[in-house]
């Protein structure tokens, strides 16, 4: 599919089938985020899989959006090793670890899996379920899988405000 295509069909699924994810998509999905750039390329972003069931189960209490997905991806970022800006000292982990969440929304797309971006949990729950997560940022879960049947993007999904409302040439 090129990229025109899939950016208009890619829409955020919510209702996953119990197929698991292959490893070799999994592991394209995560190369996509690795490979994602970043400022001064520090790389900050840090992605933790959540598959098993007790990870899933772990995961579904820190948040009220469950869509009970074959795999979770917790998005995060170290904010020690993100780029700072000199002028304000801004930390850009949270943008690099956004655009790494993108381009693994859409590498997921274009092998056939949904994915949703999840903002709506506990940070603070979702670091204590988890230790591994100890010095990070989590920004997003990344519920990842197979649409199940009858899944279909919201109603609101292909409503869109006019170009000239989004964009001016200046």
């Amino acid at each position: 599919m090129d990229f025109a295509a899939l950016s208009a069909a890619r829409y955020s699924l919510r209702k996953f089938s119990a197929q698991p994810v292959e490893p070799e998509k999994l592991n394209l999905i995560l190369e996509a985020g690795r490979n994602a750039p970043t400022a001064h390329n520090n790389q900050p972003q840090r992605i933790f899989v959540l598959q098993s069931p007790e990870a899933l189960e772990k995961a579904d209490a820190c948040t009220a959006a469950h869509f009970h997905p074959p795999v979770i991806l917790v998005v995060a970022y170290d904010p020690e090793t993100a780029w700072h800006r000199e002028t304000d000292g801004k930390n850009h982990g949270e943008i690099d670890a956004a655009i790494a969440t993108t381009q693994m929304m859409l590498q997921a797309a274009d092998l056939g899996l949904g994915t949703t971006y999840v903002g709506m949990f506990e940070p603070e729950k979702l670091l204590a379920a988890f230790p591994e997560m100890a010095g990070t940022f989590p920004i997003a879960m990344l519920p990842l899988g197979y649409p199940a049947e009858g899944a279909h993007p919201a109603r609101l999904h292909n409503d869109r405000k006019p170009m000239d409302e989004l964009v001016k040439t200046l």
